[in-house]
């Protein structure tokens, strides 16, 4: 069962002050990575919180296809912000996390599925040290392994590689692809790198001033315009193959005084 993700009219607000509004999409699915884009304070995410129910606001937000043993997990979501306060140390936290909403039993199964999430990001080294003794990447990484070891249908994740180095972002960015063809993982991440977002996603959802501004395939929405009219500057996209682009800045446009 394929789960599905689909905004209509959705909007946000603190108070009387609207942050968000009438962000409409397409049904997104399981197998499908969905990129939000957008600059600074554009409402990315107030949208997430949103759709993790962690925010109110008007509008609809339809999830279909959950399987019945996910349905405890559903939607899964990793904010932009990692710090911690707690003496757990790596695994441990891992292993709540996998247990969050469940059986509070422990298994093999759930030892497992531990170990393999600490593989996958290669975090083993540090798998036992305390969460107050990481930088902030290893944090980072630690939170990302934290919501994918529930094994999430839908997966929202915001700025998941922020803190991470060139290489680092390439390799889970990847991983979270990958994931999302195996395991049929409907992906919905905020990425602020044009170019990390022409490598993995499917669709991309440009938000600026609280409100949605184009979504559609990558190739399509990322353009010479978009850089000029959302990001403010000059640049080009050069297309390598069809399965290759490429985004150049030539620089910010300059306004006259």
């Amino acid at each position: 069962m394929v789960a599905t993700l689909q905004l209509n009219d959705v909007g946000v607000r603190y108070g009387k002050q609207e942050v968000l509004s009438s962000i409409t999409t397409p049904v997104m699915k399981g197998g499908e990575v969905t990129a939000v884009i957008g600059p600074n304070a554009a409402g990315k995410s107030s949208l997430f919180r949103r759709i993790a129910g962690l925010l109110a606001g008007p509008g609809e937000i339809t999830i279909g296809g959950l399987s019945e043993r996910a349905a405890s997990r559903g939607v899964c979501y990793m904010p932009q912000d990692t710090s911690v306060n707690t003496v757990l140390t790596v695994y441990e936290s891992i292993l709540l996390a996998r247990k969050q909403g469940g059986d509070h039993r422990v298994s093999d199964g759930d030892l497992e599925a531990v170990d393999e999430i600490l593989a996958a990001l290669r975090i083993e080294p540090i798998a036992f040290k305390g969460l107050c003794e990481l930088s902030g990447g290893q944090r980072q990484l630690v939170s990302l392994a934290q919501t994918l070891v529930r094994e999430p249908q839908i997966l929202l994740l915001d700025e998941p590689t922020s803190a991470l180095d060139l290489h680092r972002q390439v390799e889970v960015l990847a991983l979270i692809r990958n994931l999302s063809r195996r395991h049929e993982i409907c992906v919905v991440l905020a990425v602020h790198d044009l170019n990390q977002v022409l490598r993995v996603a499917d669709r991309v959802l440009v938000i600026d001033g609280g409100t949605m501004v184009r979504c559609g395939p990558a190739e399509t929405v990322i353009t010479s315009d978009l850089l000029r009219n959302i990001y403010k500057v000059d640049g080009r996209i050069e297309r390598c193959s069809r399965l290759c682009a490429q985004v150049i800045i030539d620089g910010p446009i300059v306004r006259q005084a």
